[in-house]
């Protein structure tokens, strides 16, 4: 008899999918599908998806938007007992803002080699004179999140 199958809510993989729902949501407004959410202590406290485009501000990247709500569920700017999923390698402000507040850990899906800020160009999460460094995971769920920007980019290309 097989045993029954255990999900394990608290995994990389669960709440990355949370982040991938994000995602789509971004992409149903037709925003680049990139999909963020913040953890803490075993609980989802923030969930954002680029907003760039629909609130004409190119700072309304998800991780952004995810670490003010964060800061305000948590009522502090530090955020150092958190990590942040994200479903695209973070850029260099995302990469700053998240230094700044003092994320725990990042776990990011899909690397982002041409403007990653987590390793792909550069690492300004764990930069050796910054005062705080960020803990990476790298790769949870990468295909599902490469191919999800692949297929985004190539209708746009299509419908050009």
């Amino acid at each position: 008899m097989s045993q029954p199958i255990s999900i394990d809510l608290q995994s990389d993989a669960y709440f990355m999918g949370e982040a991938l729902r994000q995602a789509g949501r971004a992409e149903k407004a037709d925003e680049v599908p990139i999909g963020a959410v913040v953890v803490r202590q075993g609980k989802v406290i923030a969930r954002a998806h680029n907003q760039v485009e629909t609130l004409k501000d190119a700072t309304a990247h998800a991780e952004m938007l995810a670490m003010t709500q964060a800061q305000e569920a948590v009522g502090d700017w530090r955020l150092n007992d958190c990590t942040l999923y994200v479903t695209k390698e973070p850029c260099p402000m995302c990469a700053g803002a998240l230094v700044h507040v003092r994320m725990g850990r990042v776990v990011f899906g899909a690397s982002d080699p041409k403007a990653g800020a987590a390793g792909g160009v550069i690492n300004l999460l764990q930069w050796p004179s910054f005062n705080h460094h960020c803990e990476i995971t790298q790769g949870v769920r990468e295909e599902e999140c490469r191919l999800r920007l692949q297929s985004f980019f190539r209708k746009k290309r299509d419908a050009h």
